[in-house]
């Protein structure tokens, strides 16, 4: 079966206009309407230049944190055992 794509903008509800297809008197077509979905913004990812321009890098830099390691786990194991 050969598919013919045509994109249509509806100017009057529940109606579609279509003209000069390639189909001849007499010939059979079966027709499937997909309708359109808004497109959705594309996400953007933070690139390196992005993160070392933000607040991100050195937002902790003026706290008490000898050990980083140490300090990572206890917050996971914190946030492991609380209550849910």
């Amino acid at each position: 079966m050969e598919a013919i794509r045509i994109n249509k903008l509806v100017e009057k509800d529940g109606e579609i206009s279509l003209k000069d297809l390639p189909v001849k008197k007499g010939q059979q077509v079966e027709m499937i309407i997909l309708l359109k979905t808004p497109d959705k913004p594309k996400k953007r990812f933070m690139t390196a230049r992005d993160l070392l321009n933000s607040d991100l890098i050195g937002m902790w830099k003026d706290r008490d944190i000898k050990d980083s390691v140490a300090y990572a786990r206890e917050l996971r194991e914190q946030a492991q055992n609380r209550r849910r």
